[in-house]
């Protein structure tokens, strides 16, 4: 393949969310680690893609909060992850911004809850940007390391597809026990999302929509 057009799948296959793209990153770590492509380069091109994927659906979600909610919350199972990440993004603030990314969902998730909320441009823009540059560099990363380790190109691939399964899966893990754990706890001085609530964990109230959001 002409390296213009790798270069060019890359783009389309990390700007928007939800699209199959562990064994190209990984694919690539590997060609990089035997000079046939700039590892640099495809780091940049990765996270940046990603990060302007996730700053478009932030913004679309800022700009059309009502009919984002309302489409979120037209079935159980997103209307429930919508509350989930809104009320961490108000406790929590940018720490969640830049965590939930790696769980499953949590991109979407993330930046619609964070533009739904109005939660600051530029302390998202930082954490989704930490979120990409770390997703890109272990992705990528595992290719590459793989290869120079082992020498086999095949085998390097393998196991960087097996880790990011396995990421993926502790990652489900995680948020099934954090969902459980806030069912099974009373809530206290009327929950995050009423009014008088915890703010976004950074000292700010995030727009002031918290209790459309988070409440049920």
């Amino acid at each position: 393949m002409d390296v213009l057009a790798l270069y060019g799948l890359l783009v389309l296959t990390t700007l928007p969310p939800l699209v199959p793209n562990s064994a190209l990153l990984v694919s690539v770590g590997v060609l990089a680690s035997r000079g046939e492509l700039f590892l640099p380069l495809i780091l940049l091109i990765v996270a940046g893609s990603a990060l302007l994927g996730d700053l478009l659906m932030y913004l679309a979600a800022r700009r059309f909060g009502g009919p984002v909610r309302n489409w979120m919350r037209r079935k159980p199972r997103r209307r429930a992850l919508l509350d989930w990440t809104s009320g961490r993004i108000e406790h929590y603030g940018l720490p969640f911004v830049i965590a939930v990314r790696f769980l499953p969902s949590g991109r979407i998730a993330g930046a619609l809850a964070s533009g739904v909320l109005r939660y600051p441009l530029r302390k998202y823009v930082l954490g989704a940007g930490i979120a990409e540059a770390t997703w890109a560099t272990y992705s990528v990363g595992l290719g590459y390391l793989g290869t120079a380790t082992t020498g086999r190109p095949l085998y390097a691939a393998a196991i960087g597809f097996g880790v990011s399964c396995a990421v993926a899966a502790v990652g489900a893990a995680i948020q099934w026990a954090a969902r459980r754990r806030a069912l099974r706890e009373p809530s206290e001085g009327g929950g995050e999302g009423e009014g008088g609530g915890p703010r976004n964990g950074d000292g700010e109230d995030p727009g002031g929509r918290a209790s459309s959001v988070a409440a049920t």
